[in-house]
Order: structure tokens, then C-alpha cells, then sequence
């Protein structure tokens, strides 16, 4: 047995479970965890990296954007004690709301002395709890090993989820034995459906004229989106992909039927689930953007629910069956239990579906200055190709992204579903470009989502991190200030000034061209439509020549209502729907 320091033991335990890379920020109470970490990083054969973020915060998004960005990653954040832990907790709770493990380490007072409310001491695990499959301190130095193996077994079974760990400084520093050679990771468990739950599921299919599959992000965090498509070929029933499950059918397939939803949602999408008679949820949880009210969502159809998750079946409506399993294994099951039947053919029902996504389309081919935001999604479509990574959080930004790009690949929607917080993109799509690094990156945000964590773009800067951000700029809290119109009122939701140092903005108040570029980035400003296909194409080739995040603002009208309701058959279209192919040149088929 070898004799070493806990936090050693700890860093051996990270090697071996997979971990490559660490986000993170020194300090005094977990400086022992990072002597360990640099022992490690200075040995080439045993690659390990540290991202310095700017904010504790930062980093734990950074590790949520490298968890989402490839099956089987776990991203891990490292900070010291006291406002480090309580900075990861948005991070925490984003990653919980949305089933992604990433690993928090905070550093901790002496265990003498956390009663003592020593120098940023606090009970973290406490703060931490409700947001994380398991939150922890640990205070003797020989629990340390099974804590971490603990940590990784439940942040893989069942639910995916995140866990914190908290590391008093002298646990840091004991001597403990431990042997690293014969580490093992515990075993996985994860719930699978048996044959006759798929047959049965196959029973309910085939009883319906018009079903349709609503795929969750389940069916991602399984890494099962080649075996959804093989279903719904198999079945010939049209896919519903919500916001987290967004990818999982390349946008393009003649079975992918559009989203569905009160905001991020297609109309065909819509029109097609209030059309349907049967409903395969898998991976999903029913949320309520997704749903709007239940009487209308669930009128006239019946519902099949597939979770990973045993307290997600009925959660939010009882359906009318249910199956404990992971998404992965129940389509598995599945397509053995459908391979040895005779189908039905849905051949007309597929037409119908792909008729509507032909001709329930919006417009976005506008050429008013100040821009639009629909035609910056038009020419984002047209510039950035198939192999493009989308990050978004949340804003008007992300509801019209949402409903006008197009993504073709698992994963490449990268986007908090469930929290949403402001702030979340810069670091979320810097731990994505880290995770793969041979992925373009295209980052979206509003101006203050983009002004929140703007810091983080120095990461981008000083480890060479490139990728492109576009800002659409309104000068306005622009979702709430849609949201204020049901209160009959505009109010502290403007952003606008006029700044003294840039007087051409106007009323647009922060220049983020010149922040961006005082951070160590390229920017770049466009006014007229006509310029950003050009503005786009310049900023990827900046990207790749300088590795370094490049920014481009667009500046928008001020309003712009962006379609959205409260019930799937009264979504309010606020802008001129097409009614020409012109209309939309870039939708995926040309209206008819």
C-alpha cells in the first residue's frame, strides 16, 4: 500500500475515472488539492488540465458545457471555500434541473473549527443539497477514496446529476494508504425495460392511427440517438424532439416533426402533436413550456411515458402507461420486440406530418435596418454548416433561435432547459469548444445575457479557446419586457444609454466591441442585413486564425414580439407569417 495525502488519493481517483480536465479558481482553503493537481499536470503521460475561469460561477458552467458536449463526459469545477461554493450553486442547479453530472470540489475550514464561523467557512453541502444527487463533507481524511468512487457511481446511475464535495483543509493534508492500482469505478446502474413493457408499448402503437414520439433529453444523456431514428424508421412514427432532446433527429430527417411548445417550438411542430392520438414520451419530463395546460395538451390522446427516473412517471399527469427504464435500453428493447412483428404501415400519417412542416412555416427573410432578429437566424443557417455546435441559455434570443436554426446532430443544441440562467453562454460554450475542440462553436445571446459573465471571454483569450459569439443587441430586457405586456407596461427592463465613450452607438449604451476586445477577443458590429453573412463567414475565419473568441453584434430593432402563447392552439404570431418560399429560404423544406 502506498502512503500519501488524501487529496492525492483524490487526484488519482479523478485520473482514473476518466477526468481529463478541471474548471477552476486557487484559494487558500483548497490550495493542497491544486499542489496534487500540479504534481499530476507536470507529468506528460498523465495529461491533465486546468481552465482558470474568472468567476466560480464560470466555471461550473464551463463544466456543464463540457459535459453536454460528448456522451460520457463529466465536467469537474475546483474552487476554494466559503463564496466559491455558494458562486457554483447556479451552476448546480442548472445542471440538476437538466440530469448532467459535473463534479463541484470546494475546499473547507479545518473540521476543528467549522462551528467556529471561521474565515469563509460555511456549510455548503447544506446550501448545496437540494440541487445535487449528493453534497457532502468530508471529515475523515480515510473516507476520502470512497467519497470520490461515490460520487462518480451516482453521478452515472439512474438520473444523471451533479454532487459536491466538500474538503476541509487539514482532511486535505492527512496522510492516508491507498492503493491506485487496484481502483475500480463502481458499478453503473441504470433501470431497463423489460420485453413485455416493450411489448406492450408496441400494443398501445399500433391501437393508434397518429402517433408521434416526443424524445427528451434522456435519449442524449443515454447516447441513444442512432437507436431512436432506427425506431421511428422502423415504426414510421413522426419524432417531437423537445428543447433538451433537440438533435437527437437531424433536423433534415422526414420524420423529424418540429418541436413543440409554448415558446421554443415550431408550428408545424405544434400542429402536428395536437393532431396525434398517442404520445411516446422517452426521456423527457413533461415540461411546462413544452406542454402549456395540460387539458389541451393531453385532449383526445393517450400518453406513454419513459423515464429513467421512477418519481418522473406521473409527476406531472399520471399517463396512461408507464415504464421505468433508460432511454437507451427501452429503444433497444424495443426495436428487438418491433423487428419480430408485423408493422403497420403509417405511410399517410408521415405525409400529413411533412405537409404542414412544408407549409406552417414563419417568415424571416427581412431586410429593415435596425436588423430583425429573424434574418440574423436566416444567415446564420446559411453560414454556419451541419457540423455546428449551437450554445444558447435563455432571453428572446434563445426562443427565436430555437425556432429558426436548424441542428442536425446529438448534442449540438447545447442549451440550460430547466434554470436558465443569465450569464450561462460564454462559459457554457468555452467547456464545450474544450470538450471538443474540432467541433465549431457558434455561441447565442442577448445583450445581457452576454453582459452578465462577459469576464469569462478573457478564459477564451488566454487558453486560446476559439469560437463565435453572436449578440443580438437589442438594448432591452427583451423577453420580460414582451412578458410586461400582459401588466400593460415597459418597465425597468431598458438597457439604452448614452455612452459617453461611444457616441455612434446612440441609445445602445454598453459598446461590447470594444469589451470584448479589451478581453482579449476580436468583435465585430453589424446594422444592415445585407452585411452578415459576411460579418459570420469573417468571424470563423478569425476564429480559426487567431484562437481566440470572436464576437459579432448585431444591432436590432429595439422590439420585437417573437411568437410565443400560453396554450399550443393560441400561439400569437407577431410578425407576417410566409407565404412564399422568399419568405423562408432557408427552411428546411421550401414552403408549398
Amino acid at each position: 500500500m502506498a502512503r500519501m495525502r488524501a487529496v492525492e488519493a483524490a487526484v488519482a481517483i479523478l485520473r482514473a475515472e476518466g477526468i481529463s480536465t478541471l474548471f477552476g479558481l486557487p484559494g487558500a482553503a483548497i490550495n493542497p488539492f491544486y499542489a496534487a493537481i500540479r504534481a499530476v499536470a507536470a507529468d506528460p503521460d498523465r495529461k491533465l488540465r486546468h481552465v482558470l475561469a474568472r468567476h466560480m460561477e464560470g466555471a461550473s458552467h464551463m463544466a456543464e458545457g463540457y459535459t453536454r458536449a460528448a456522451a460520457g463526459n463529466i465536467g469537474v469545477c475546483v474552487g476554494t471555500s466559503g463564496p466559491a461554493g455558494t458562486d457554483m450553486v447556479t451552476g448546480l442547479y442548472s445542471a440538476w434541473a437538466d440530469s448532467i453530472p459535473i463534479l463541484a470540489i470546494t475546499g473547507q475550514a479545518p473540521v476543528a473549527r467549522l462551528h467556529k464561523e471561521d474565515f469563509q467557512a460555511v456549510d455548503i453541502a447544506a446550501i448545496a443539497a437540494p440541487v445535487t444527487k449528493w453534497a457532502v463533507t468530508v471529515r475523515e481524511p480515510g473516507q476520502v477514496p470512497g467519497t470520490f468512487a461515490q460520487a462518480f457511481h451516482l453521478m452515472r446511475s439512474g438520473r444523471p446529476g451533479p454532487v459536491l464535495i466538500d474538503l476541509p483543509i487539514d482532511v486535505q493534508l492527512a496522510e492516508i494508504e491507498f492503493d491506485i492500482d487496484t481502483y475500480e469505478p463502481l458499478p453503473v446502474y441504470r433501470p431497463a425495460a423489460t420485453r413485455a413493457q416493450a411489448e406492450k408499448v408496441l400494443d398501445l402503437l399500433e391501437s393508434a392511427e397518429r402517433p408521434v414520439i416526443v424524445a427528451g433529453g434522456g435519449i442524449l444523456n443515454a447516447d441513444a440517438s442512432a437507436e431512436l431514428v432506427a425506431a421511428a424508421e422502423l415504426l414510421e412514427i413522426p419524432v417531437i424532439p423537445t428543447l433538451m432532446g433537440w438533435g437527437a433527429i437531424p433536423d433534415d430527417h422526414p420524420l423529424m416533426a418540429g418541436m413543440a411548445g409554448l415558446q421554443t417550438s415550431h408550428r408545424y411542430g405544434n400542429a402536428t402533436l395536437l393532431a396525434s392520438d398517442l404520445v411516446l414520451g422517452i426521456g423527457n419530463r413533461w415540461a411546462n413550456r413544452h406542454t402549456g395546460g395540460l387539458d389541451v395538451y393531453r385532449a383526445g390522446r393517450r400518453f406513454v411515458h419513459v423515464d429513467i427516473e421512477p418519481t418522473q412517471i406521473g409527476r406531472v399527469f399520471a399517463p396512461d402507461y408507464g415504464v421505468i427504464s433508460d432511454a437507451g435500453a427501452f429503444l433497444r428493447e424495443l426495436l428487438a420486440a418491433a423487428r419480430a412483428r408485423q408493422l403497420p404501415a403509417r405511410g399517410e400519417w408521415v405525409r400529413e406530418c411533412a405537409g404542414r412542416k412544408g407549409s406552417l412555416q414563419r417568415r424571416t427573410n427581412f431586410d429593415q435596418i435596425p436588423v430583425k432578429p429573424q434574418r440574423v437566424y436566416q444567415e446564420m443557417n446559411r453560414v454556419f454548416g451541419p457540423e455546428t455546435r449551437y450554445v444558447s441559455t435563455i432571453g428572446l434570443s434563445q426562443i427565436a433561435g430555437a425556432q429558426f436554426l436548424h441542428v442536425y446532430r446529438p448534442r449540438h443544441w447545447v442549451n440550460c432547459g430547466q434554470a436558465g440562467p443569465l450569464g450561462w453562454t460564454i462559459p457554457a460554450a468555452l467547456g464545450a469548444c474544450v470538450a471538443e475542440p474540432d467541433t465549431p462553436v457558434v455561441a447565442l445571446s442577448g445583450d445581457y445575457d452576454f453582459q452578465f459573465m462577459i469576464e469569462e471571454l478573457a478564459v477564451g483569450a488566454q487558453f486560446n479557446i476559439p469560437y463565435v459569439h453572436v449578440v443580438v443587441n437589442n438594448s432591452y430586457l427583451g423577453l420580460i419586457r414582451q412578458a410586461q405586456r400582459a401588466f400593460d407596461m415597459d418597465f425597468c427592463v431598458q438597457l439604452g444609454f448614452d455612452n459617453v465613450n461611444s457616441p455612434e452607438l446612440g441609445k445602445y449604451g454598453v459598446d461590447h466591441v470594444k469589451v470584448a476586445e479589451g478581453l482579449g477577443c476580436k468583435a465585430l458590429r453589424v446594422r444592415d442585413p445585407r452585411e452578415l453573412a459576411d460579418a459570420f463567414r469573417t468571424a470563423r475565419e478569425l476564429a480559426a486564425q487567431l484562437k481566440v473568441p470572436v464576437v459579432v453584434e448585431v444591432v436590432l430593432e429595439q422590439v420585437t414580439n417573437i411568437s410565443m402563447g400560453t396554450e399550443l392552439d393560441a400561439i400569437v404570431e407577431f410578425e407576417e407569417l410566409a407565404t412564399v418560399p422568399e419568405h423562408a429560404p432557408t427552411a428546411i423544406i421550401p414552403l408549398r
